[in-house]
């Protein structure tokens, strides 16, 4: 008997240490790599979750959500980019994932102007990747909402 409850114990044990080495159920998965972003990208529909639309006057300190419908974003390997307005001017940027956010993988960019160096720029934007095959890709921009968040949901395709 006294056996027994020496290797109910140890097996206790076992599995206490076993569990507190492991990753949290929440752990950051880096399920989304770098190159499934590279490319040309065009922002098919923005759609709103927990939001009303008319209550989103502009994004990025640009335009209204909708005006960027139909837009394109291109992202090279070095963390360069542009997004063009269908029917306004193009932006430089400068990109890049973050992994270790408790919302998930963020996509995080920064406006540049001329003679701006991405290092020294600290307003940037940061969008909650939702999903990114390499083909279709959906972002999706956390709005405060009192003590709520609602989304601005980007839908893209290459």
């Amino acid at each position: 008997m006294k056996k027994i409850f020496s290797a109910a114990i140890a097996i206790v044990a076992l599995c206490f240490i076993i569990t507190s080495c492991a990753p949290p159920k929440n752990a950051i998965s880096d399920s989304v790599p770098r190159d499934n972003f590279i490319g040309v990208w065009k922002l098919n529909t923005v759609t709103y979750d927990g939001l009303m639309p008319a209550a989103i006057q502009d994004v990025f300190n640009q335009a209204p959500p909708q005006d960027f419908v139909g837009s394109t974003w291109q992202f090279t390997n070095s963390g360069n980019g542009t997004y063009s307005l269908l029917n306004g001017p193009s932006q430089n940027i400068f990109w890049s994932i973050y992994y270790r956010d408790p919302r998930g993988t963020l996509f995080q960019f920064k406006k540049l102007y001329v003679g701006d160096k991405a290092q020294n720029v600290k307003l940037g934007y940061k969008l909650i990747i939702a999903s990114n095959d390499g083909t279709d890709m959906v972002l999706k921009s956390p709005i405060a909402i009192g003590n709520k968040t609602g989304y601005i949901v980007y839908s893209f395709s290459k």
